[in-house]
C-alpha cells in the first residue's frame, strides 16, 4: 500500500504531510537521490503547496532531504561513515537516558511500554517495514521520554529520522517477529526488575546490534563494500561506553 494516501481534514496539514512524506521515505517509495516537487506531491496528498513546502522544509531541517530551487526536493542517502556517527551519539546518550526512564517509571508507564513493545512485534509479523521501524521508535523516544530532558529525546529522534533511507535494511527481511522480541528481552525484564543499570547495558547493546545490523546489510546490498573497516570504527567508541 502506498504511503502516499490523502490526508485526513482536521488535523494538522504540515504535521500529516510530514507524517505521510518520512513513511515515503523509510519505505522507499521515494527514493534517494531522486527530485520531487512540491506540486507533484501535493497532487499525490490531495493537499494545496503549502502544507508540502512546509513539511518539505522541516524534513530539510532534519537532513532527510535536500530543497533544489526551482527543481523540488531531493531524497538524501545517507553514508556509512554517518551512520556510524550517529549510532556512536546513541550509544553515548541512551543508556543512561533509558537508566533514569526506567528509575522513573510508574506502573502506568510500564503498561504503556508493554504496548508499545507488542506494537513493534505485530507490526514486524504484519510485514510492515515502516511500521516496525516507527514502533521502534515511538518504544524507545517514550522510555527516553521518562527521563525528563526533553532536549535529548528531541535529539535522539532526529538522529533516528537520519537513517530513514537505511533502516528497512534491517528489518523485516532480516529478522523475523520472534528476533526483534527477542532483541529487546532483556530490555523489559530489566525494566519490570527495576534494575535500572540492567536497562542501560540492554539498551547499550541493543543499540549497538541495530548498527551492525545496519552496517552489514548496507554492505551487504553494495557492491564492493566491506562492512569490517566500518564495524571496527564504531567500535572504536563504543568500547569506552561500558
Amino acid at each position: 500500500m502506498s504511503s502516499m494516501q490523502q490526508v485526513t481534514a482536521g488535523l494538522s496539514l504540515t504535521a500529516q504531510v510530514t507524517d505521510r512524506l518520512r513513511a515515503a521515505i523509510t519505505s522507499g517509495e521515494m527514493k534517494p537521490g531522486e527530485l520531487y516537487s512540491a506540486i507533484e506531491l501535493a497532487e499525490k496528498l490531495g493537499v494545496s503547496r503549502t502544507p508540502v513546502r512546509e513539511a518539505l522544509q522541516l524534513l530539510e531541517k532534519e537532513g532527510i532531504v535536500r530543497i533544489e530551487k526551482n527543481r523540488g526536493a531531493r531524497v538524501l542517502q545517507i553514508s556509512l561513515d554517518e551512520i556510524v556517527q550517529i549510532f556512536q551519539i546513541r550509544i553515548i546518550l541512551e543508556p543512561p537516558a533509558a537508566a533514569r526512564g526506567a528509575e522513573a517509571a510508574t506502573e502506568e508507564d510500564l503498561a504503556h511500554i508493554r504496548v508499545l513493545h507488542r506494537r513493534i512485534l505485530d507490526a514486524a509479523s504484519a510485514g510492515d517495514g515502516p511500521g516496525t521501524l516507527q514502533a521502534d521508535k515511538d518504544f524507545h523516544l517514550f522510555l527516553l521520554g521518562l527521563a525528563g530532558n526533553a532536549r535529548l529525546t528531541a535529539l535522539d529522534s532526529e538522529l533516528r529520522n537520519l537513517v530513514l533511507t537505511r533502516g528497512l535494511v534491517t528489518i523485516p527481511s532480516t529478522r523475523s517477529g520472534q528476533d526483534l522480541a527477542n532483541d529487546r528481552s532483556d530490555i523489559m525484564d530489566a525494566l519490570v526488575r527495576r534494575d535500572p543499570h540492567a536497562v542501560a547495558v540492554a539498551v547499550r547493546d541493543h543499540v549497538t546490534r541495530t548498527a551492525q545490523l545496519l552496517i552489514t546489510g548496507v554492505s551487504a546490498t553494495t557492491t564492493g563494500l566491506s562492512a569490517e573497516p566500518y564495524l571496527t570504527k564504531l567500535e572504536q567508541l563504543n568500547k569506552y561506553c561500558q
